[in-house]
């Protein structure tokens, strides 16, 4: 199956968000939800938070022995699920995976591993670096989501 022809769905009571990426960041949560919902550090064993090539933000990709950070995001409401579904790449897959702490959450997976860099995506660099012109983006694309307008995230504004 290509990418162009994969379809992802949620499944019926996803529950938490582990994010790992650009919605651990409250700025961003707010400019696409409107709101921070509650967020609480997380990891999951066996994963990494690898650079992804040309890119801002990461995918989360299987590597035995490493531990990925993020915070999991609870109380999102089936229309928060929608919007931030439809925000995500179709580059990713949606997996259903335990925490190291052993809560479970609902999570957005890197597709193509071939397209992951050897080296990890760094939340700090990318807050000093990108942080500001992709909270912009993320409320572009809100106010194009509201207007019924397909456009992604990485689309000039």
């Amino acid at each position: 199956m290509g990418v162009t022809d994969w379809q992802r769905s949620l499944p019926p009571d996803p529950g938490a968000l582990f994010a790992y990426g650009t919605l651990r960041f409250p700025e961003v949560l707010r400019e696409l939800l409107g709101r921070v919902p509650e967020l609480t550090e997380g990891t999951l064993a066996d994963w990494r938070v690898a650079a992804l090539a040309d890119r801002t933000y990461p995918g989360l990709i299987r590597a035995p022995g490493a531990t990925a950070a993020g915070v999991l995001i609870t109380g999102l409401t089936d229309a928060e699920w929608q919007l931030l579904d439809r925000y995500e790449d179709d580059d990713y897959g949606i997996e259903q995976l335990t925490l190291t702490d052993q809560r479970n959450a609902v999570t957005y997976v890197w597709r193509n591993e071939s397209e992951a860099a050897p080296h990890d995506w760094s939340a700090p660099d990318f807050a000093r670096l990108h942080l500001g012109d992709f909270t912009l983006r993320c409320r572009a694309w809100r106010e194009r989501y509201d207007a019924g307008l397909s456009w992604r995230v990485t689309d000039p504004y």
